[in-house]
């Protein structure tokens, strides 16, 4: 597997610059998230900063891999801004050589989610979603504070599905049912 040294001279070799600070940002958001859940920190650094490791393809390359290699889901294609993510899992086990299940998964559902996420793959997920670099700061200070209340990283997780699911009807965008999924999930998990 390559060194976390190795993997950010690629992604700065490969990444925009804002796109290269945002994932420093989850890297070490995705630390912090986990040693607040008891979970590996090296693993989240690791997740964190290959997360958008496929950013930088063109949708069509990413389309590729997706329908060639994996096989994915056509219900993961509505959107090409997803395709990254599953397009990820796949680069980051076939260029960085990663093997970590966890990890592999975390990078795969970072945007759309999965049903019965686990703690690992819902901190990439918030992390991506908070990290200090690039993202709001009042969002993030808010999730933050959500996440001090009992039940915390589910509540959180519902907040950022709603904000999605709101800014995706707003901008006339297709919704994944696995999003629509997850949201009725995670909010019978908060109310129970």
């Amino acid at each position: 597997m390559k060194t976390n040294d190795e993997i950010k001279i690629w992604l700065k070799d490969n990444l925009d610059e804002e796109r290269y600070f945002h994932s420093l940002g989850v890297a070490d958001c995705a630390k912090e998230l986990a040693q607040k859940y008891g979970l590996d920190e090296k693993k989240a650094y690791l997740a964190g900063l290959l997360h958008d490791c496929a950013k930088c393809y063109e949708n069509e390359v990413l389309y590729e891999i997706l329908t060639d290699k994996m096989h994915c889901d056509m219900e993961e294609l509505l959107n090409p801004k997803t395709y990254h993510s599953p397009a990820g899992a796949y680069l980051a086990k076939e260029i960085f050589d990663v093997e970590d299940k966890d990890v592999l998964d975390s990078i795969y559902c970072h945007t759309i989610g999965r049903e019965n996420m686990t703690d690992f793959e819902k901190i990439i997920f918030l992390a991506d979603k908070i990290e200090p670099n690039t993202r709001d700061v009042k969002w993030r200070s808010h999730i933050l504070e959500v996440l001090e209340q009992e039940n915390g990283l589910n509540k959180a997780l519902l907040e950022c599905y709603e904000y999605t699911i709101k800014s995706l009807v707003d901008r006339k965008l297709k919704i994944c049912l696995k999003t629509i999924k997850i949201y009725n999930e995670l909010l019978d998990n908060v109310n129970a």
